[in-house]
């Protein structure tokens, strides 16, 4: 049985790592609210609404990869552990996370 939480996850993946950013952002409700927890190379924001989630994708960072290891599921919630490459704009530092 397919989980339609782990779907809308997994189209906002295949697009985040495409690079597609209208295609990401429709994945995202109305009213969504992402709190990054920073980085001393990206510090610590909130991004509120759709506006927020396009901000941050196409201001922010530029995906250089971007790889889903493991997706857990319970009811509505999905956490997903993975790796990344993105190169920060403002700066054109690097930044990997495993």
């Amino acid at each position: 049985m397919k989980n339609p939480a782990k779907e809308v996850v997994k189209n906002m993946f295949a697009a985040f790592s495409s690079g597609d950013a209208d295609k990401f952002v429709a994945t995202v409700s109305d009213d969504t609210v992402w709190i990054y927890h920073g980085t001393q190379i990206i510090p610590k924001r909130r991004f509120e609404k759709k506006v927020g989630v396009t901000a941050f994708y196409t201001i922010i960072i530029e995906i250089i990869n971007f790889e889903p290891l493991q997706c857990i599921v319970e009811g509505i919630m999905v956490v997903v552990i993975g790796q990344e490459h993105q190169k920060i704009k403002r700066s054109g530092r690097e930044l990997k996370q495993n």
